[in-house]
């Protein structure tokens, strides 16, 4: 099958909108894994004169349905017979009319897949020249989407593949209340969703060989609230030996709101909204294993995010406090942000869709609004930081977009809670914008959420583009062999030539020392733990 970089399709739907064809059966990849054989499919990539063999729904582990539900994944059950690996595989449950919106927002029409609990599963992209035993460099992606919707079919990782010569695999997990439902004791310990990715891991450490990969190198990369993720794999003791290098597009670590040291009172509108409130702990988690999906997708409207929970296992402590204590795994990173960081997402969320709109009054009103997230303590102190002397239109919103884009200072906390000599970190601002889109996007917003994935998965070599776009390829630079390529000693912890110094924090095509002046506020005054009453949507 031939895939033609002229007319590939943007990130978002590239999976959906390009599905895979089996062609001639006597080309199509067969490859061994622990459970049982799979065949894929090999497609070849136009302009690029490279082939790659594509390998979809991969089970790494069992349907998590039934008993199964609320429980820690389990591995796959094996087969007999070549398992057909030539489809993509259902999202895991989710609200899909967030999608609807997504599509309709960026005006693309690309189809969305079933959904399923049964959607454990991952796909794996790998140049067609690599055989067992090849040890290519492995980049593992976990999708964004706040933990409420996305699917690893939503990245086509081909491109990237035969692009930089690597292993891509994109991996699903469970999502809302079957991904991070805990009622705090034994019963149901919460965390399903990062033990998933862990299972995950776990799989690509045991089989990617056969895929051509190297187990010993092994890149997670991610973005969004997903950004977290790459860090809790950090911090996680149960993540040890699982991850050497990881790329983070925002890192949410500390984010407020993300992780919980309290379930009840989650647990108890839970058990409200079911009808299973009578019950007591281990009845409700039965009682809720009997409700369809249908029924548990009703309870999920409710609620904006499930966060995950200190349980003493994945989580022994608070990642604020994991971070405060150096006890993490020691790998390098890159933690990036973009220039104009919401620019466009949280004014349409809102529904405002001109700033010529913007007031002292209603951006007070935005702050306020709970889908930002601000206590309401902070927020007189952010007008003051931002607009105490502003009434200009054009002067409110350039220091409006300002304000947006700070919003992911957490991250550079992260960063100096990371580096030290055995685990570099390598922090940038991304402040090219790629020229898709920039018909629904205001003028002055340049490089938006989620912008730099245009660079990494190849969306770059979408129809006509500016010469100072494939400069911008992050999918070169991300994949250079400063990142990938193994120690000659594997006794020495890994140290590589660094593009830039991991003090500095860069910003392509700007300058250096981001956002310093503002840095000492939002850490002092806007990183406050939340409890789960900030959790609900309503």
């Amino acid at each position: 099958m031939d895939v033609s970089t002229n007319s590939w399709p943007s990130v978002y739907p590239q999976g959906f909108s390009s599905p895979l064809f089996t062609g001639d059966k006597a080309d199509d990849p067969i490859r061994s894994t622990e459970y049982g054989e799979i065949r894929g499919t090999h497609i070849n990539v136009k302009n690029l004169d490279k082939g790659v063999n594509v390998f979809l729904g991969i089970p790494f582990a069992r349907p998590p349905i039934g008993a199964l539900r609320f429980s820690p994944p389990q591995p796959p059950e094996s087969w007999s017979e070549v398992k057909n690996a030539t489809s993509y595989p259902p999202m895991c449950l989710q609200d899909i009319t967030i999608l609807e919106g997504l599509r309709k927002s960026l005006t693309i029409n690309f189809s969305i897949p079933a959904t399923s609990e049964d959607c454990l599963y991952l796909n794996i992209y790998v140049p067609d020249h690599a055989k067992e035993g090849a040890r290519l460099p492995v980049m593992v992606w976990i999708h964004g989407g706040r933990f409420r919707f996305g699917s690893a079919s939503m990245y086509d990782g081909s491109i990237l593949s035969a692009f930089q010569n690597i292993v891509v695999v994109t991996i699903q997990f469970r999502l809302g209340i079957l991904g991070f439902f805990s009622t705090g004791d034994k019963h149901t310990s919460g965390n399903w969703g990062y033990l998933d990715q862990m299972a995950a891991q776990r799989w690509i450490q045991e089989n990617i060989a056969h895929f051509g990969g190297d187990p010993g190198l092994v890149t997670i990369f991610d973005e969004s609230i997903g950004g977290i993720n790459a860090s809790l794999h950090i911090l996680s003791p149960m993540s040890k030996g699982l991850l050497y290098r990881t790329i983070k597009e925002r890192d949410g670590t500390i984010q407020p709101g993300l992780i919980s040291s309290r379930s009840e009172s989650i647990t108890r509108v839970i058990a409200h909204l079911s009808a299973c409130e009578k019950y007591s702990s281990a009845s409700l988690v039965e009682c809720l294993r009997n409700k369809t999906e249908r029924e548990i997708m009703a309870i999920s409207k409710y609620f904006k995010i499930i966060p995950g929970v200190i349980n003493g296992q994945f989580f022994p402590k608070h990642p604020e406090d994991l971070l405060a204590s150096i006890k993490f795994h020691k790998v390098v990173s890159i933690i990036n942000v973009n220039s104009n960081e919401y620019g466009s997402i949280i004014p349409l969320s809102l529904g405002i869709t001109k700033f010529k709109e913007l007031s002292r009054e209603n951006i007070l009103q935005i702050l306020l609004n709970p889908f930002m997230d601000i206590h309401p303590d902070n927020v007189d102190a952010m007008m003051y930081l931002y607009l105490w002397n502003f009434e200009d239109p054009k002067e409110l919103q350039a220091q409006f977009q300002e304000m947006l884009g700070d919003f992911e200072i957490p991250a550079l906390r992260v960063a100096k809670y990371q580096q030290s000599p055995s685990s570099p970190v390598y922090f940038y601002a991304f402040q090219h914008g790629p020229t898709t889109f920039v018909s629904i996007k205001p003028d002055y917003v340049e490089v938006d959420y989620s912008d730099e994935l245009f660079s990494v998965f190849g969306a770059f070599l979408h129809g006509p583009i500016a010469q100072e776009d494939k400069l911008f390829s992050w999918a070169d630079i991300w994949s250079s062999r400063c990142w990938l390529v193994k120690p000659a000693n594997s006794m020495t912890p890994f140290l590589p030539e660094p593009i830039w110094d991991p003090n500095d924090h860069l910003q392509l095509s700007v300058g250096q020392g981001m956002m310093a002046e503002k840095m000492k506020f939002w850490m002092k005054n806007l990183l406050q733990k939340k409890e789960a009453k900030d959790i609900l949507g309503k």
